[in-house]
């Protein structure tokens, strides 16, 4: 039987609890069976500077994903990608039996025509927008909603996505969580210095051995 999964990226620069509360909630509403936090070594469309090593993204994200169905990949560095298009890509001819489902941020619907070719990525897997307070009205209003509207799927229909045919988008309306990374990095801007001497320069994925297999 195909494997539900849902693929959540980001820089988790903190991995900050909204993360979790998000994927945990977002993993109840689809039916998955995994979350995938995919870390992605660098964000385009963010700056660089200020943002902790990757090494310690990445054991920050584990700890905070333990007990769960979470699973902490670094799959987009050891493919070499950069953009989410291409990653999808990869993943979905890696993985033929896998079901995947984009996992987004309403803050992030905005932006979302700013990224590589985001109509292609769109036509790849489902996408399910995951509800953040303050930002409903921004990604209603986004550029790309325009294009997406006539493919949005109602939210009671949310665990049937593994039939729906690309592009489909689905608008999970999750508990509140008024998470704010900005400010927890203000409160803990040395967070990422107590994993400095924990962080293993292995693979840093806790994917099954299935998948290990696979990644080589």
């Amino acid at each position: 039987m195909a494997r539900r999964i849902g693929l959540l990226g980001g820089s988790f620069n903190p991995a900050h609890r909204a993360h979790r509360a998000m994927s945990l909630a977002a993993a109840a509403a689809l039916g998955l069976d995994e979350v995938w936090w995919l870390v992605s070594p660098g964000n385009p469309l963010k700056p660089k500077a200020g943002m902790a090593p990757y090494p310690a993204r990445i054991a920050s994200a584990r700890q905070l994903a333990r007990r769960s169905i979470i699973r902490v990949s670094d799959i987009e560095q050891r493919l070499g990608t950069v953009y989410t298009v291409d990653t999808l890509a990869k993943l979905t001819r890696r993985y033929p039996r896998h079901r995947f489902i984009w996992l987004m941020g309403e803050d992030t619907v905005a932006q979302f025509h700013q990224w590589k070719n985001w109509r292609q990525l769109a036509s790849t897997v489902p996408i399910a927008v995951l509800s953040r307070p303050g930002y409903d009205d921004d990604a209603r209003t986004a550029r790309v909603s325009g294009w997406l509207r006539r493919f949005v799927r109602p939210g009671a229909q949310a665990r049937d996505w593994t039939r729906w045919s690309a592009p489909a988008i689905v608008f999970l309306g999750l508990p509140p969580d008024r998470t704010s990374a900005t400010q927890l990095r203000v409160a803990d801007p040395f967070w990422h210095q107590r994993f400095a001497r924990n962080t293993n320069r292995g693979s840093g994925v806790t994917l099954s051995a299935e998948h290990r297999r696979h990644l080589g």
